[in-house]
């Protein structure tokens, strides 16, 4: 009895599922961060160079070697990613870009000339897990130049209120990108930065699929499952309203930028949750 008993309890081991948090796998990485779709169809090739996929443990992005910026960041958010570790603030160059690529430093926004912030697309306060965790999210790579205002106030409350979503019993798919050129921040508008090897957009947004936790999460999304859709002006001014106040639909932010958010799902559900303007509870 007692080597059947070993043997169940092997069995049971082998065949457990796995845990959403083996994200250090690449491929399961990727799998995650992009379970509801590559917005863009961005691949690893170097010669897609307004549109080069990067997959890191913490968040999937497209990257554009001209603007300096990603295109959008994607990202699972759970109970999973929170912890204790501490704000790493190290800002710094992501050095495996393709070869020849400017890769922008922590340097380049120069605050107290240009007046923007070092605004995260993947937010430090949804990798609190494990020091690496936090640490990767300070990758240029997952920075845009943000009107500090805005970056600190209203896109700040929108990050917090998703991590109350995840309190309350919520994981989420979140989305967040930009399009356009020139922002104004504290120095004034600008275009530009760092001799021009950094773009500032025009437009910020985000997209955040929230459903309750559980497994098989494509299969868990329905036509009711509640979609919010942000889309702001990048300056200062833009922290005279509540996040809620920019609430969009999916559709018109495709509409916007070209691009294909939750071409994952189904096409009725995809139809059905995208058309939406989220009018559900902010606090």
């Amino acid at each position: 009895m007692k080597g059947n008993a070993i043997l169940l309890i092997l069995l049971a081991v082998l065949f457990a599922p796995a845990c959403k948090k083996d994200q250090f796998e690449p491929d399961f990485a990727r799998g995650l961060h992009l379970a509801l779709g590559n917005p863009s169809n961005a691949e690893t090739d170097p010669n897609l160079e307004n549109n080069y996929l990067i997959v890191l443990p913490q968040y999937a992005l497209s990257y554009d070697k001209k603007r300096g910026i990603p295109n959008w960041v994607s990202w699972h958010l759970s109970q999973d990613w929170l912890g204790n570790a501490s704000r790493q603030d190290d800002f710094r160059a992501y050095e495996s870009l393709p070869p020849a690529w400017y890769a922008v430093k922590e340097t380049d926004y120069e605050y107290g000339l240009n007046g923007f912030a070092r605004g995260h697309n993947c937010p430090s306060a949804d990798r609190t897990k494990t020091v690496e965790d936090n640490s990767n999210t300070f990758f240029m790579i997952n920075i845009i130049p943000q009107a500090p205002d805005h970056n600190d106030q209203t896109w700040a409350d929108l990050e917090s209120f998703s991590r109350d979503l995840v309190r309350d019993g919520y994981e989420l798919y979140i989305i967040m990108g930009n399009t356009g050129q020139g922002g104004t921040g504290d120095k004034g508008y600008r275009e530009k930065l760092a001799d021009g090897y950094v773009t500032v957009p025009r437009y910020i947004w985000k997209v955040i699929v929230a459903i309750p936790e559980g497994d098989d999460d494509l299969s868990r999304i329905d036509e009711n499952t509640r979609v919010i859709a942000v889309w702001t002006e990048n300056k200062n001014t833009t922290a005279a309203k509540n996040w809620w106040e920019y609430r969009v639909s999916v559709d018109e932010i495709e509409a916007e930028t070209g691009l294909d958010l939750l071409s994952n799902l189904p096409d009725n559900i995809e139809s059905a949750v995208e058309a939406v303007v989220d009018a559900g509870p902010v606090h």
